[in-house]
């Protein structure tokens, strides 16, 4: 691969990242609620299940995935549903600080945070078909495949992982000046990014249908 190449193929990933999706709105909310560094968990929840959906691309096993249209409507809509519940949670417990809140805000492990950015991204299995789609237009067959894809592969989830590191700081940051009222309006928004998300992903599965 040369150098051009990638500075393409980086500037194409640039382009696709510059509109927030569901993966970016769950982590605004979650940084807003729980503050940029437990976040950065769901960032690695979201990561880990890219990681997955380009070796499954590299594998060659989009095919497989695109032919199961039961399947694919299956976790779509799984997705969809879990996006939703979290929303409306988010909104019901949207209350001002005191300890009672900040010890709940708390008991939300890592795990937790992690599995909801991986089963955010996950409920979106044609990344793979996306990104069987997209590698082969930088990758030359004048030189070893896997390298190459590992490059690509790299380049994403480096990329992916700032953007999403930022949209935490700057949720972060926002709640961090807000107290009381102020506070519960922000995380009531933030529920209700979710929900947006959550239709976003449905609207994307009835017209793909």
């Amino acid at each position: 691969m040369t150098i051009e190449a990638w500075t393409i193929y980086a500037a194409t990933v640039l382009a696709l990242m510059s509109t927030p999706g569901p993966s970016q709105l769950l982590m605004l909310s979650n940084s807003g609620a729980h503050g940029l560094r437990r976040s950065l968990s769901t960032a690695a929840g979201d990561l880990s299940a890219n990681a997955l959906q380009m070796l499954a691309a590299g594998l060659g096993l989009a095919a497989i995935i695109a032919a199961s249209g039961a399947a694919l409507a299956t976790i779509k809509w799984a997705g969809v549903a879990y996006l939703i519940w979290l929303g409306i949670r988010m909104i019901r417990k949207a209350k001002p600080d005191d300890a009672g809140v900040r010890d709940t805000k708390r008991s939300v492990s890592l795990g937790n945070l992690w599995m909801q950015g991986f089963l955010t991204s996950a409920a979106n299995p044609k990344a793979v078909v996306f990104f069987a789609a997209l590698f082969p237009q930088f990758i030359s067959d004048d030189h070893a495949f896997w390298p190459q894809f590992l490059i690509l592969s790299v380049t994403y989830i480096i990329m992916d992982g700032l953007f999403l590191s930022a949209y935490g700081a700057g949720a972060s940051w926002i709640t961090t000046r807000f107290k009381g009222a102020a506070k519960v309006w922000i995380e009531r928004i933030g529920g209700s990014l979710m929900i947006v998300a959550a239709i976003l992903m449905g609207f994307k599965s009835v017209s793909r249908q």
